[in-house]
């Protein structure tokens, strides 16, 4: 069995290809195979990956298919992965030479069914670094039943992390499949099954921020699949580990609630009253627990030493019918200041 399979979905990305392969080709861990999905790219992605599967052999495995979307061209990639450890990379960042050697030995030396890395979040076009993220995580590894509300301090992203691969390759799967936050709910359907977690306490990964990214630009009429995808998200928590709703309904006030209206506001055509309206309204039939989350209370964030203190902090503000406010401010700080605070 091979180490790690790292997999690369690609789809009209032939500018960033290059430099995502060559950080992946020097990577110091042995035992390493890319499973490169050209998924249907009308581009030049398909030659890009035959040349680099020419220079360098078995070690560049490439899947082409019809384009189905990123969520499909990732599950393709993990039915064929024979690594003991699975990860993903966008093809538009690129990693450490020691991304794969740091998280792969994180991962074995804690028996864990995941293991983290910090990033640094950069802009494509300027080069400036907005942030590093997940480098002074508060926790060591942690057993994920024993304390799942410390997963909402976890990012939900998929491309810092290397995952146990029974785990996800047991995945739970969902019909409707979202155009926007689709990492997030393919990552809690990788959760549900995982026990631990581990961290690489170092930034591995370089995330290009792309202004032309469909979450950059995320439109209203986006919403109602995004809603639907995280319904059955939560339905398949509900029947299969029903002790960790109170989890997932904090996830869903985290991205739904706080991220996703934070990038609808930048939209000038945007109803921001009535899209706060419609999705507390939502967040209230659906993950009902949000409001009163035994994680994101004044009593879990001072036992464990700040944990979810921006999330508390942020709900005082929906309480206290303030939330708008805060958007345009928190909108006029990244504006004015440049300040881009990952949420």
């Amino acid at each position: 069995m091979l180490k790690l399979s790292i997999i690369i979905p690609c789809y009209k990305v032939e500018k960033y290809l290059p430099r995502c392969l060559d950080s992946l080709l020097e990577q110091t861990l042995e035992g390493i195979e890319l499973i490169c999905i050209n998924d249907g790219s009308p581009d030049n992605c398909l030659a890009i990956l035959k040349d680099y599967r020419s220079r360098y052999g078995d070690r560049i495995v490439i899947m082409d298919k019809e384009n189905e979307g990123v969520w499909k061209a990732r599950r393709d990639g993990v039915r064929i992965a024979n690594g003991e450890y699975i990860g993903f990379v966008d093809p538009d960042d690129y990693v450490r030479r020691d991304y794969a050697f740091k998280l792969y030995e994180t991962a074995r030396s804690h028996d864990a069914d995941i293991a983290c890395c910090g990033f640094d979040r950069i802009d494509m076009e300027t080069g400036k670094v907005y942030s590093t993220e997940m480098t002074g995580f508060k926790y060591e590894s942690f057993n994920i039943r024993e304390d799942p509300g410390l997963m909402l301090e976890v990012n939900a992203a998929l491309w810092n992390k290397v995952f146990r691969a029974e785990i996800i390759k047991g995945m739970y799967d969902i019909e409707h499949i979202p155009a926007v936050l689709d990492d997030m709910m393919f990552a809690q359907l990788i959760y549900i099954n995982a026990q631990t977690i581990a961290f690489v306490n170092e930034s591995l990964v370089y995330y290009m921020v792309r202004r032309d990214s469909i979450i950059s630009n995320l439109k209203a009429e986006a919403v109602p699949g995004v809603y639907e995808a995280m319904r059955e998200v939560r339905s398949v928590y509900s029947l299969n580990e029903p002790q960790l709703l109170p989890y997932i309904d904090g996830i869903a006030f985290l991205h739904l609630g706080i991220s996703m209206i934070h990038k609808l506001s930048s939209d000038r055509n945007t109803d921001i009253d009535k899209v706060i309206r419609n999705n507390t309204a939502y967040l209230d039939e659906v993950f009902p627990l949000w409001r009163k989350n035994p994680y994101i209370g004044l009593g879990y964030v001072l036992h464990h030493r700040g944990a979810n203190f921006k999330l508390y902090t942020v709900r005082r503000l929906y309480s206290l019918h303030l939330f708008k406010a805060f958007i345009i401010f928190y909108g006029v700080m990244i504006n004015r200041f440049g300040i881009n605070i990952k949420w």
